[in-house]
């Protein structure tokens, strides 16, 4: 009991009999194993330990009963077990083959006794046997290896070579190359593929807490340079050189410093990520979103200038697959190229790199911590784990009633009858029109798109959600946003009744914006199959008019409708006036004063006036310098000359002077009436605002 303290089940046979006793663990299936000898099929009850049964001697080749005892590590149990050992033939440990294998250490006692070492027989069972761990040597009597012993044990439990290295083969098993690999790769800040001085300083400091002084990394590299070729270039570590360093390690019993590595950067005793790491306990309160912070985004561009090697600000499918080396899969699909923004040649661009990021950060944030565990955003941020690069924003409520926002992202779901233009109008916020959005193949096609607005200056993205037409049944995701977009085609008479039928089931009461897209405005507008025509439906419902677009166009598409919609989604209480076509309110009839071709007339006029005036005083003013100057010369080379003209000119001296005067008056006087129209303008926009306040 003593040396199998958890196990469970035994198998003994006596004189006339053998007993066999079954030994293990808890959870290996030795009742199971007993279970199934007599029943002959595998239990699907299976008790917490099995009957002491016998099998006949007449059903054993060698025509001898035998006596199975099923184990119990019940402390009841100890008697009984100690007896079963004792009176037991054979004993039968099971384990079970899909759970760690437990490191072994040899230990030779009592070498007190004999003058020689038995090391020289051990060890070729130690290398045989990948299990052990290590042998010793020891005695209790002379004290020898006693601390030693017990060092090696917990050392096997806490640092295992198993994991790490085959002794077979004498180099590190595959799973340990993979996790270094990756490790180099993180801790490689410009991606050249050497480690060089400040990256090595900032790798020893991120694991051991110490920089390495000037000699030791000399000291390091020497050594990596007497035993490869290739392990130091550019008088940095290459990756070979760093898995060879680990590799001695390894060899030489320090297995400590490859293991301190390793869990630093996230690893388990299996060499597989920890859940703890890659997922981070982040709570987010209901109706709160979450989105990347400064530090973060920052992070991400270091990640993006780090990959994109030919400085064209977009990653080629080649980049992103180095980027994407440190995960254990290919995060993304085809699907994101039509997703975010892509340059010509339809690589992602850095624009589109940290969109589609904010994407994944809004949608399902606990992948966003993943990715940003596997780039290592803990370590090479320094923080304690990734949650500390997202920022859960405050209860939508709070920003209704506080009547402002400080989020960065906001949702806009399209809805839309089939062939109404849905998917047209997400590809044409990414800058594509009609003849680029044909050249996408069906099966990368994506139901969101997410893009850049500048509303009053602030940038902020907008994602927009295309909604599959299903009018029965509109789920809650389909519905939680903070704009909606209902898309009819003007050229089909039966696509605006779709449109009316979702706003009045689920939007009519409700405090989510919304904005009626009237599309392909390019092509003849049909009228709708509808009691009410779309701008009818729009005044009856307060809604804005019906927005006309169209991607098919040269260029790239307006961006000013999702401009406003941004717009709408900031400011969810506030009615966007400047989308107001009714032609009767005041706002329409300021406008349309404004935009008269009278008034522009009149404006004009004004200007040219002023400038006119500004232009004549400029130069008089020039001219009155240049004759004063000129007397001043004539004054200094002739006294008497001076005097003279002075004298006879003396009389048109005050004519001259009451000449410039009028000028001067007249100026003074369209300086004046410049300065009445201005404050007669502020005084009218004033008005033109109170009057629209009150509206």
């Amino acid at each position: 009991s003593q040396s199998y303290p958890d196990c469970n089940h035994t198998l003994m046979l006596l004189s006339d009999s053998h007993t066999c006793p079954l030994v293990s663990t808890a959870k290996v299936g030795k009742t199971s194993l007993i279970m199934s000898l007599v029943s002959e099929e595998f239990p699907d009850d299976v008790p917490l330990r099995a009957e002491e049964i016998t099998i006949p001697a007449d059903v054993t080749p060698e025509r001898v009963p035998t006596h199975i005892v099923d184990y119990s590590g019940n402390a009841t149990d100890h008697t009984n077990n100690i007896l079963s050992f004792l009176q037991a033939n054979v004993i039968c440990i099971v384990y079970s083959v899909n759970n760690k294998k437990v490191p072994l250490i040899l230990v030779g006692n009592k070498s007190d006794l004999v003058e020689h070492s038995s090391m020289e027989t051990i060890l070729p069972i130690m290398n045989q046997y990948s299990d052990i761990e290590t042998c010793v040597e020891c005695s209790a009597k002379n004290l020898k290896n006693i601390s030693e012993l017990f060092y090696y044990a917990q050392k096997a439990v806490l640092h295992p070579t198993g994991p790490l290295y085959c002794p077979e083969e004498k180099e590190m098993k595959p799973s340990c190359i993979k996790s270094l690999t990756r490790i180099f790769k993180v801790s490689d800040l410009d991606n050249d593929g050497i480690l060089n001085d400040k990256e090595l300083n900032f790798f020893q400091r991120t694991c051991f807490n110490m920089p390495l002084a000037p000699q030791a990394l000399e000291d390091v590299k020497n050594v990596v340079r007497k035993n490869m070729t290739d392990g130091v270039e550019d008088n940095g570590l290459t990756l070979k050189g760093f898995l060879f360093l680990h590799t001695l390690f390894i060899q030489r019993g320090r297995h400590e410093t490859t293991w301190t590595v390793l869990r630093r950067f996230g690893y388990d005793d299996d060499l597989e990520l920890h859940q703890e790491y890659l997922f981070p306990l982040l709570k987010i309160p209901a109706d709160c979103t979450t989105e990347l912070n400064h530090n973060a985004y920052l992070f991400l561009q270091s990640v993006f200038d780090k990959h994109d090697k030919d400085r064209d600000c977009a990653l080629s499918p080649e980049e992103v697959k180095d980027l994407f080396k440190v995960f254990p899969y290919m995060p993304w699909g085809p699907d994101v190229n039509n997703t975010v923004c892509t340059n010509d040649q339809g690589w992602i661009t850095y624009q589109g790199y940290l969109s589609q990021w904010t994407l994944t950060t809004y949608l399902d944030v606990q992948r966003c911590l993943e990715y940003l565990g596997y780039l290592g955003y803990s370590i090479i941020c320094e923080q304690e784990s990734q949650a500390a690069a997202i920022t859960v924003t405050r209860n939508k409520r709070i920003d209704l009633q506080k009547k402002q926002t400080q989020r960065s992202v906001f949702r806009c779901n399209i809805l839309g009858a089939r062939g109404s233009g849905k998917t047209s109008f997400l590809q044409a916020f990414l800058g594509r029109n009609l003849l680029k959005q044909r050249k996408i193949r069906e099966d990368h096609k994506s139901f969101y798109s997410i893009n850049t607005t500048y509303v009053y200056g602030q940038e902020k993205y907008l994602l927009l959600h295309e909604v599959m037409p299903d009018f029965d049944f509109l789920s809650e995701e389909d519905l939680a946003c903070d704009v909606v977009c209902l898309v009819y085609d003007v050229n089909n008479p039966r696509s605006f009744e779709y449109c009316a039928k979702v706003y009045k089931q689920y939007f009519m009461d409700s405090k989510t914006p919304c904005m009626m897209i009237a599309s392909k405005s390019d092509l003849h507008e049909a009228r709708q199959h509808y009691s009410l025509t779309p701008l009818d439906f729009c005044r009856k419902n307060k809604l804005h008019p019906p927005q006309p677009w169209t991607c098919n166009t040269v260029d790239a598409p307006n961006k000013d409708l999702y401009t406003k919609l941004t717009t709408m989604a900031m400011y969810p209480h506030a009615k966007l006036r400047c989308m107001c076509t009714c032609n009767r309110c005041t706002f329409c009839i300021c406008q349309n004063i404004l935009r008269s071709q009278l008034l522009t007339n009149i404006k004009a006029k004004f200007y040219s006036v002023v400038l006119n005036r500004l232009h004549d005083v400029g130069a008089y003013l020039l001219a009155d310098e240049e004759c004063s100057l000129i007397q001043q010369v004539h004054a200094i080379s002739n006294v008497e000359e001076s005097i003279y003209m002075e004298s006879s000119v003396q009389p048109n001296g005050p004519q001259a002077r009451h000449m410039a005067q009028a000028d001067l008056k007249s100026s003074t006087f369209w300086l004046r009436a410049s300065v009445g129209a201005t404050v007669f303008a502020v005084l009218g926009f004033a008005i033109y605002r109170a009057i629209l306040k009150q509206r």
